[in-house]
């Protein structure tokens, strides 16, 4: 785990636990108060990896959005970079999926969960979404999420998520990424 994760743990039950209710259409993060404080950033480093980019925070037309770039690289058993955020809370338990409005270079990018079931670091589910130049709505119903081994339920239940993460993943390429929102419908 990174320094700068660890340092702003405290500060994210702080801000975040008064925002989660019920699903509807909860919004889990729209970037406008401190996000650096709920986010981090991790590269396949972490592992052996050789996967660089970053992660910023970008005020446009009056909002805010994550933007995650880098090089992914499969070389050294590596292949992705990821920004994430912790679920002390979950989800709402009526929670169907999961929503973002996005926008990157035309390429697929995935969302992984990590559940109280996910307790080796190489554990999450994860759902695939394509995004184009302008940004769209995105809905990935949690059916969709696979699991990274058989070890895991067949599909995440919603009140039992720990984190969740934008990742650029499995193969060689160039991350571009724009995430306005995201949150569980």
């Amino acid at each position: 785990m990174n320094h700068f994760f660890k340092r702003y743990t405290v500060a994210f039950f702080v801000f975040f636990a008064p925002m989660m209710a019920t699903a509807g259409d909860t919004v889990l993060e729209d970037f406008k108060s401190q996000p650096e404080t709920r986010w981090g950033f991790f590269t396949d480093g972490v592992m052996g990896g050789v996967s660089l980019g970053q992660a910023s925070f970008v005020a446009e037309n009056g909002d805010v959005h994550a933007h995650m770039t880098g090089n992914v690289s499969t070389e050294n058993n590596g292949g992705f970079i990821q920004i994430r955020m912790e679920l002390p809370d979950g989800a709402p338990e009526d929670a169907k999926g999961v929503r973002l409005v996005v926008r990157g270079n035309n390429q697929e990018y995935f969302v992984h969960l990590r559940t109280s079931g996910t307790r080796l670091p190489w554990q999450y589910y994860q759902a695939g979404f394509d995004v184009s130049n302008d940004w769209k709505e995105v809905m990935l119903p949690f059916t969709d999420f696979k699991p990274s081994g058989s070890f895991l339920r067949a599909v995440p239940r919603a009140s039992s998520l720990k984190s969740i993460g934008v990742v650029a993943f499995g193969r060689d390429h160039e991350a571009d990424v724009d995430i306005k929102e995201i949150g569980f419908y």
